[in-house]
């Protein structure tokens, strides 16, 4: 039986609608949803599967999925969008505008020094509760606390989880709302965005239901349970893994922008389409800044994931992207499959999400083969 693909594609584009049933076909997806933009008008808006399995919930046009770090994307905007206002300077020390944060000796980490992942905060301190992690307060409260884990500007390590935690605190020092409030007032909301840090209550029924890795071997099995890398990618407190916790409701509406983020791949792809081109009369970020922001601030070694890795200010840039993707892309992946990116050069924006999660240390075969369809047909 052949997969019904819901949406449409323009002329020129059919390629990937071809590459997305493949993913179903041969790939193993069960729920997905893939939008492209080009030159700030959609291209391609498909979708397909089932969102939830368990019960033949079938994905709608309107069905969301939590995209895990690729909320990093938005949050990223967010703060850049504040710097041109000339309400944050990301030079400055992060203590003129969170006096809190000074101590431990993290008087000089600036706001640049978390966006390229190398502030030395990778990893929360302190033995909170999963609550007191839902609730914001304490856990920014344990990282203000917290002294750097090393010294702040001398190497990169991915802040996988802190970042969002940190950023998001600045912006709700600098502008009196919540991170996710802040991102639903100032750009979602004017965009007409379905996506969401912090899921409003009356939304957690369109919501995919995630279907974890059948078998995903933590860092703390693999490295140890005190390793820098089992610390970030667990914590805090051991508290995260890849496992049904993140269909829970009070997962979904807490306020995470580092790594629960749920939208659609339609929001995903508009966000980053109105980074470069003006869409619905809107423009999110500046030309200087879009260049700054999407040009290498850190490569090297990761002192977290301990493989290379590629910063912008708040991106990750090629080869994070993943195979295929053009050499000025910034973007952000997320934990399990979900891309979404945007690349100056043919100037489109590309957003994929699913709700089956898998590892592919080669690399995920369903988004390399969106990817490669994408840029085929906009030679």
């Amino acid at each position: 039986m052949s997969m019904e693909i819901g949406g449409s594609v323009q002329p020129g584009f059919e390629r990937v609608r071809e590459a997305f049933a493949q993913n179903f076909s041969e790939h193993g997806d069960v729920g997905a949803a893939c939008c492209i933009y080009r030159d700030g008008h959609p291209v391609v808006d498909i979708w397909g599967g089932l969102a939830d399995p368990s019960t033949g919930r079938r994905w709608q046009r309107d069905t969301l999925q939590l995209v895990f770090s690729a909320a990093k994307g938005p949050t990223a905007v967010c703060i850049h969008r504040l710097a041109e206002e000339g309400r944050l300077d990301i030079d400055a020390p992060i203590a003129r505008y969170w006096p809190e944060f000074a101590a431990a000796g993290k008087q000089h980490i600036t706001t640049r020094m978390v966006l390229t992942h190398r502030a030395g905060l990778a990893a929360v301190a302190g033995d909170l509760t999963l609550e007191q992690v839902l609730a914001w307060d304490p856990v920014v409260a344990a990282i203000a606390a917290q002294p750097p884990e090393w010294e702040p500007d001398t190497a990169h390590g991915y802040h996988a989880r802190s970042f969002g935690w940190i950023l998001g605190e600045i912006i709700r020092r600098i502008s009196g709302d919540s991170p996710g409030r802040h991102l639903a007032r100032t750009i979602c909301g004017p965009l007409g965005l379905d996506y969401w840090v912090g899921l409003p209550t009356a939304e957690i029924g369109r919501c995919a239901r995630l279907l974890p890795p059948d078998a995903a071997h933590s860092a703390a099995a693999l490295l140890g349970a005190s390793s820098l890398t089992a610390r970030v990618m667990s914590g805090p407190s051991g508290l995260f893994g890849y496992n049904e916790m993140w269909n829970r409701p009070d997962v979904l509406m807490a306020e995470m922008p580092s790594s629960n983020g749920v939208g659609s791949a339609r929001a995903l792809a508009k966000l980053y389409a109105a980074c470069c081109d003006e869409v619905d009369g809107i423009r999110l970020l500046q030309p200087a800044t879009l260049e700054a922001a999407s040009r290498v601030a850190s490569r090297g070694p990761d002192l977290v994931v301990l493989v290379e890795t590629c910063f912008g200010l708040g991106f990750s840039l090629p080869p994070m992207l993943g195979a295929g993707v053009g050499p000025r892309a910034f973007g952000h992946p997320g934990a399990g499959g979900s891309l979404a990116f945007a690349d100056p050069e043919p100037n489109v924006a590309f957003a994929y999400v699913t709700n089956r999660m898998r590892f592919d240390p080669a690399g995920d075969p369903r988004v390399t083969g969106l990817v490669r369809a994408l840029y085929d047909c906009t030679r």
